[in-house]
């Protein structure tokens, strides 16, 4: 019998290991700290939510960190985290082999230093060749707030079929309080501008 998406992201041997990945280096946290106390009770409760589609992402903790400048962070819970890793590591196994090998941000076994070891060698190379280069470092400005959410599940969908699969993914992206606020001004200026 052929399991589906949903049933393998949501299965407890998957929250289980999401579980492990997202507490490493985490152990100390008053938060990780309560959930692990009843780790087999919250599991089974999340596991069970997750099944009868009952499951709500909650709130996020807003505060801010310098790094070094000030970012708006949003934390969400524990047990919201740890469906977090679930799903991130359901729709990694179906993308990563989709990414070009120059992609560094937020892939497993990547990231910033091998992104900057890279770029060296990249430069290295193409001084041989053509002598002065430049490289151009930006920033798209809220990147991940104003991205299109039906544009990005239409994406998702050409590689994910199963609905509550997607349910899922559509729970966890409207979760995000920014992403409400962002859409609402997008609306008022386009509606301002029509007035134009």
């Amino acid at each position: 019998m052929k399991i589906n998406l949903f049933e393998k992201t949501i299965s407890m041997e998957s929250l289980l290991e999401a579980w492990d990945k997202f507490k490493a280096g985490k152990r100390r946290r008053t938060d990780v700290q309560i959930f692990e106390k009843r780790l087999e009770d919250n599991l089974f409760k999340l596991h069970g939510e997750l099944s009868s589609k009952t499951y709500r992402h909650g709130p996020y903790e807003k505060f801010y960190i310098r790094d070094p400048k000030v970012r708006l962070i949003h934390k969400s819970s524990v047990r919201d985290r740890v469906v977090d890793h679930t799903i991130f590591k359901t729709l990694n196994e179906i993308f990563e082999p989709t990414f070009i090998n120059e992609s560094y941000s937020s892939r497993i076994g990547k990231g910033t230093h091998r992104g900057i070891k890279s770029l060296k060698e990249y430069l290295i190379e193409t001084q041989k060749v053509y002598g002065k280069c430049f490289v151009l470092k930006c920033d798209v400005k809220k990147f991940f707030h104003s991205i299109n959410h039906n544009i990005l599940i239409y994406i998702i969908q050409r590689k994910v079929t199963d609905l509550n699969m997607i349910w899922l993914i559509k729970l966890l992206l409207k979760s995000f309080p920014i992403r409400a606020q962002f859409e609402r001004e997008r609306e008022r200026v386009k509606r301002a501008l029509s007035v134009i």
